[in-house]
């Protein structure tokens, strides 16, 4: 079903108030960091593009996007805005894209020659983690054609002086068990696919792109403190050799710098695809836990102090996880993916953090459309006997991330918990009479 454009009510409902309805190249020179914000779109209602970029982008002086897919409407909204844009490559692509010619060029002029005259594009970035392990290879053997037919497409289109192809690598795309940086490797299944990649890189001088999971990694290195990931200050920090590691970003970048070293593109330049930190959904998931990460992240930056390796240098470009929360986002890495907006699903911040406005506090959208005020909960006076069947078919269709361990709303308890996987359910599907029955139990 075609999702409303009308937004279900917003957290403070007078009902249930807990519910969230909601190489090798030359060394780059030393420059000032570049920060931008990631926009996605698998959100269930959201808001229109147009709206996005009136009422968040501008007004808090975002100076870079990097869109998940290439939007029309997005597109259209950011034309003459000069915000600088990347543009995403899905991964269903990449196979019909290394295949064809004829099918890049049709992308690159369907999605990016006819808005070029007022969209000033940045990057394509091709695909969406290719390489992530839990993918194995089902893009592997795709990605570095589709690349270069779309890069071969910008030459043809006479584009390819303007913007840059480069390929989003997950962060699992290297090893270090030790966390040493030192110890960093790209991993073994796709060494020879990076070595084309690599190479396809510096032909065409494009960054290498990097996505950073920092609360994943904290989740699976219980040895290492919460300070290290929030740029906090730490009295022990993590010792390689003479290099002295104080927080989680300069460790990974190192790490990146070692694997591109060890494959013989020691130069190469380095982006930040993807760094951010969620609001619910987990343990250490909170508005508080994500202001102190990406602030201390944003303050980092603008130091531009480098990392130990590449003292001085910072990433070209780092682009911020992520500008809105997103409700049908997958949820494989965990249930905190659907979380790391800076803003909820309906425009207004949820902490404050810089974005290109400064210290002043963000601009929020404003003139939302939401749905009326309506709730589907539970009646506990009829019978429950099948109540759990009923709770995991809502779950199954709607958001309930909020109730998962550590979540804002996990101690609601029984019947709590149902009524808020009803009432998602009822909200996601914009409130439709057969969407609040749950066989008879509302």
């Amino acid at each position: 079903m075609r999702p409303s454009r009308r937004h279900p009510l917003p957290p403070q409902a007078p009902a249930l108030p807990l519910l969230l309805l909601l190489l090798a190249v030359a060394p780059p020179p030393p420059q000032a960091a570049a920060v931008g914000v990631n926009w996605g779109f698998a959100a269930s209602h959201p808001l229109p593009a147009a709206q996005v970029v009136r009422d968040l982008l501008l007004p808090n002086s975002v100076a870079r996007v990097r869109l998940s897919a290439a939007s029309p409407d997005a597109l259209a909204a950011l034309a003459g805005t000069g915000v600088a844009v990347t543009v995403g490559v899905p991964n269903e692509l990449l196979r019909p894209l290394a295949a064809s010619r004829k099918a890049a060029a049709a992308w690159v002029h369907d999605n990016v020659t006819r808005y070029a005259s007022g969209v000033l594009f940045e990057y394509i970035a091709v695909g969406d983690d290719p390489f992530l392990l839990n993918h194995g290879q089902q893009f592997q053997p795709f990605v570095v054609r589709a690349a270069a037919n779309i890069q071969q497409a910008l030459d043809d289109a006479k584009l390819s002086s303007k913007m840059k192809v480069v390929v989003p690598c997950s962060s699992d795309t290297y090893q270090n068990a030790s966390t040493l940086p030192s110890k960093a490797y790209f991993r073994p299944d796709v060494n020879k696919t990076m070595a084309e990649l690599l190479t396809f890189l510096a032909n065409h001088s494009s960054p290498f792109m990097i996505e950073l999971n920092p609360i994943l990694s904290f989740r699976q290195k219980k040895n290492i403190s919460l300070d290290y990931y929030l740029f906090q200050l730490m009295s022990r920090p993590l010792s390689d050799g003479r290099n002295k590691y104080d927080n989680y970003f300069d460790a990974s970048i190192d790490a990146v710098v070692t694997a591109l070293t060890k494959a013989g593109f020691s130069n190469m330049s380095i982006m930040v695809g993807r760094a951010g930190w969620p609001t619910d959904g987990a343990v250490n998931a909170t508005p508080a836990t994500a202001q102190s990460f990406m602030t201390g992240l944003v303050n980092h930056l603008a130091r531009k102090s480098g990392t130990p390796l590449r003292p001085k240098f910072v990433p070209t470009e780092t682009y911020l996880y992520s500008l809105l929360d997103e409700d049908q986002q997958s949820i494989v890495s965990g249930s905190y993916e659907r979380h790391y907006g800076v803003f909820t699903f309906d425009g207004q911040a949820k902490y404050h953090v810089n974005l290109g406005q400064g210290p002043k506090a963000l601009k929020n959208a404003v003139d939302v459309d939401y749905l009326p005020s309506k709730w589907c909960v539970l009646d506990d006076n009829k019978d429950l006997s099948n109540v759990s069947s009923s709770f995991s078919a809502a779950c199954s269709n709607a958001d309930c991330t909020a109730l998962s361990p550590g979540g804002s709303c996990t101690g609601i308890g029984w019947p709590g918990n149902v009524s808020f996987a009803f009432n998602s359910y009822y909200q996601q599907h914009d409130q439709s009479g057969e969407s609040c029955s749950f066989n008879g139990l509302v």
